[in-house]
């Protein structure tokens, strides 16, 4: 480092980088590709502004050789990267929503959201949720986007995302339940290795090296820095009283063995069965891979599984 660069103030490295006079580096997630007209999946894209007091887009995906008759179930996917990096614009991401619209046959909003730390949460929340909102506005099939109007089934809504993203699939969910969006049936929620965190170290994290632990809470408190701790109901929603009003009736879950968050999300399965919430948990565990490796990896054999055990989520067979 140049002497006359300034100091750390907090080292996330090999994701961010908060210096002391409050410039922020992102070391990863930085590329964006434009929406297309995939050559392998023929999925087509298109970005649409959701809220334009906050400038803010969404990428929907629609599959090829769509009915004009016939409405498609709708995902919402929420990307992952910590809260603080990555956006639905990145390679790996837009790459994964054609793999996956192609294969579940869904027309699909990928939610730009703004990221902290300058945008502390709730503020990812926030946009997230006013997406949903935007969403909604087409339930009568006047909305802005004529996709949407068209060719999506509001009574069969799916949300989605993985790591933070999957955090956030999961609070959307929950203010749902709450909420509730006129016109608007949301089905079921699918939580790729989503980011749940606790206090006291369970399972794998017990054996797991000190610095890493601290780094994972130390995202979590870049993010959310008015939390209570670890075991905040955003972080830890096994400690949330209102579990139960989760509002959807299936719960997909994927874990994958590597991943240190593994034995904290199959918590929250557990915690999901015991609240009195009624709906269906379903799991599948990716043996030998790590944290988001179907971004990375997405042609090998457990990504394939996991595309194919979501798209079946999604329709129903």
């Amino acid at each position: 480092m140049d002497a006359a660069e300034p100091d750390a103030a907090l080292d996330l490295s090999p994701f961010i980088i908060v210096y002391k006079d409050g410039s922020i580096e992102r070391l990863v997630g930085n590329e964006i590709v434009p929406p297309s007209l995939d050559p392998k999946s023929s999925v087509l894209s298109k970005d649409a502004v959701y809220s334009k007091e906050a400038k803010l887009s969404s990428r929907l995906y629609l599959p090829p050789g769509v009915d004009p008759d016939k409405k498609l179930p709708l995902l919402i996917y929420f990307h992952g990267g910590g809260f603080c990096v990555e956006s639905a614009f990145s390679p790996a991401y837009h790459n994964y929503l054609n793999i996956l619209v192609a294969e579940a046959k869904v027309i699909a909003v990928s939610v730009d959201y703004r990221r902290v730390p300058e945008h502390p949460i709730p503020v990812p929340y926030d946009d997230s949720w006013t997406a949903l909102k935007w969403v909604a506005s087409h339930v009568n099939g006047d909305g802005p986007e004529k996709w949407l109007n068209n060719h999506a089934d509001f009574g069969k809504v799916y949300l989605a995302g993985d790591s933070a993203g999957g955090n956030i699939a999961h609070h959307m969910a929950m203010r749902y339940g709450q909420e509730r969006l006129f016109g608007v049936k949301a089905v079921g929620v699918v939580l790729i290795h989503p980011y749940f965190w606790g206090k006291e170290p369970i399972g794998n994290e017990v054996h797991e090296l000190e610095r890493v632990l601290k780094g994972i809470a130390a995202t979590w408190h870049l993010a959310c820095p008015t939390t209570s701790g670890c075991d905040d109901p955003l972080i830890n929603p096994t400690t949330d009283p209102k579990l139960a009003s989760l509002g959807c009736s299936k719960v997909l879950v994927a874990v994958a063995e590597k991943d240190l968050l593994r034995d904290r999300d199959l918590l929250y399965c557990e915690a999901l069965k015991k609240c009195g919430w009624g709906g269906a948990v379903e799991t599948m565990e990716a043996e030998g891979e790590g944290h988001v490796f179907h971004l990375f990896n997405p042609t090998c054999g457990n990504a394939v599984a996991m595309l194919k055990k979501t798209a079946a989520f999604i329709s129903g067979h």
